[in-house]
């Protein structure tokens, strides 16, 4: 097994500085936004996300370990190019377990945790969760071990790719140079994937590349006319850590009992959130439309209003 260092924990040093060198931008420029108690919420929730990834780790590793002695078709080695391949190749898995994330309720009952802050800042970077390990994501990661690239590199670049994800959790950059915003994942980006604007929702899932977005079509850019509002769609209102971590579990949990057969059951479980089997509640898909209907009625009333000041003309 390689011995490779945790890229994650090399960096928490650095995440620190930069995150007290943005609250220093942000109270000279109001360029960044911080909230104490929000902030305070965030820390506690990136600590026990590290607690739960040791405690889960020993499990995820030896699951690996074993797919790839006993399943994998190459044995890919440990050249600098295998790096190169696992670091696209675990981005890549990386976008899938992240729009699964947020389309799948099982999934998304773990990452809500890191999309449940009003605030957008450094700090929301390290508000991850506890549960993951609760959830088939690491499913996505199985054909990087099959392929022959052993673990031990997965889990270094898919650290180095947290640790690039860090500093996209900002509103104090606008722009980097229109090459860089086309080839990889900017503070741009990112805030639309963060945003609740229906305009926005559910888009931009890349942890790096952007190319996944553009391919798969849930690429949305960013508008100067349309600023991001941060948060869930229905705002939790609590800085309780406890509650933040195991609210949407509990959600589950309460419509999985409350169901009337297995099909809901099921559903409530892999449809996405705000899957109902009477539409009483609302999916992102059904949020959009809903929207995208009514910007239709106002630009149809635009267009009738136009004419009409044309003819009175």
């Amino acid at each position: 097994m390689l011995d490779l260092l945790a890229p994650t924990q090399l960096a928490v040093p650095a995440f620190t500085i930069l995150i007290l060198a943005e609250m220093i931008i942000g109270w000279k420029s109001g360029r960044a936004r911080y909230e104490g108690k929000d902030t305070m919420t965030s820390m506690l929730m990136g600590l026990g996300s590290t607690v739960a990834g040791a405690l889960s780790a020993a499990f995820f590793i030896g699951v690996s370990y074993w797919v790839w002695q006993n399943f994998g078709i190459f044995d890919m080695g440990t050249a600098l190019w295998v790096f190169a391949l696992a670091f696209v190749l675990d981005d890549l898995a990386y976008y899938w377990i992240h729009r699964m994330g947020h389309r799948m309720r099982w999934m998304w009952a773990a990452h809500v945790i890191h999309h449940s802050s009003q605030h957008y800042n450094l700090s929301t970077a390290l508000r991850q969760t506890w549960t993951g390990a609760f959830t088939p994501g690491i499913l996505f990661k199985m054909p990087l071990f099959l392929l022959g690239i052993e673990p031990a590199i997965v889990f270094f670049v898919a650290g180095i790719n947290l640790v690039y994800q860090f500093w996209i959790h900002t509103e104090a950059i606008d722009k980097m140079p229109r090459w860089f915003e086309y080839i990889f994942n900017t503070p741009s980006h990112h805030r639309v994937h963060h945003a609740n604007n229906p305009r926005y929702l559910d888009a931009n899932y890349a942890g790096v590349f952007m190319a996944w977005d553009r391919m798969f079509g849930s690429f949305i850019p960013e508008r100067k006319d349309e600023a991001c509002r941060y948060g869930l769609v229905t705002d939790l209102g609590t800085f309780n850590p406890l509650r933040v971590a195991v609210h949407e579990w509990l959600g589950i949990f309460k419509d999985i009992w409350s169901a009337k057969d297995w099909k809901h059951k099921v559903l409530f479980l892999l449809a996405p959130p705000g899957w109902t089997p009477d539409g009483s509640r609302m999916t992102s898909d059904m949020i959009r439309a809903a929207w995208l209907e009514r910007e239709a009625i106002k630009k149809s009333g635009k267009v009738t209003g136009d004419k009409n000041t044309i003819a009175a003309e």
